[in-house]
């Protein structure tokens, strides 16, 4: 589910769009991330990018799509060098695991 590299921490993720809410729900191999945005012209992905910088407190710029970018599954990078940050984050989805 999470992976640390020199660029950041990679997370796998599976969106599903046009939800009623946006929500982060954490399953066994993926992040399960809910967005109101439609999958059509790169909305979903755009909502996507904007929840995960408002939930995690990180910049939009520094969010990236590595792989999926037309798929309901993807691969983000989280690109910060910022130890603590990284642990922050990983500690803020793990409690939503338990929420």
């Amino acid at each position: 589910m999470f992976r640390e590299t020199q660029d950041g921490l990679i997370i796998k993720v599976k969106i599903v769009p046009n939800s009623s809410k946006n929500d982060i729900i954490i399953e066994d191999e993926f992040i399960k991330i809910k967005v109101t945005a439609q999958p059509i012209e790169n909305k979903a992905n755009i909502a996507l990018k904007e929840f995960l910088s408002k939930e995690l407190k990180f910049p939009k710029t520094s969010i990236e799509i590595i792989r999926g970018e037309t798929s309901k599954e993807k691969t983000i990078l989280l690109k910060t060098t910022d130890k603590n940050k990284i642990d922050e984050i990983i500690k803020k989805l793990s409690k939503e695991a338990q929420s």
